[in-house]
């Protein structure tokens, strides 16, 4: 099984989002995400970066206004 995990960024600390990612799709200003399971989730804010060999993507809130 695949065990690529989502983590936002806050604080400079990283938090965990949703485990075991299937679907990572940019949708303007989101970021939606599913896993193997089902669980759908949508982040608002981008994708910082994606570490392949660590297995996991790094997710960056939105700027506030």
């Amino acid at each position: 099984m695949c065990d690529l995990n989502a983590y936002l960024l806050k604080e400079g600390k990283e938090e965990l989002f949703l485990e075991n990612v299937d679907v990572i799709r940019p949708e303007g200003d989101t970021v939606y995400l599913k896993s193997l399971f089902g669980e759908e989730r949508w982040f608002e804010g981008a994708i910082k970066e994606i570490l392949a060999i660590k297995r996991k993507i790094v997710l960056q809130p939105a700027p506030k206004h």
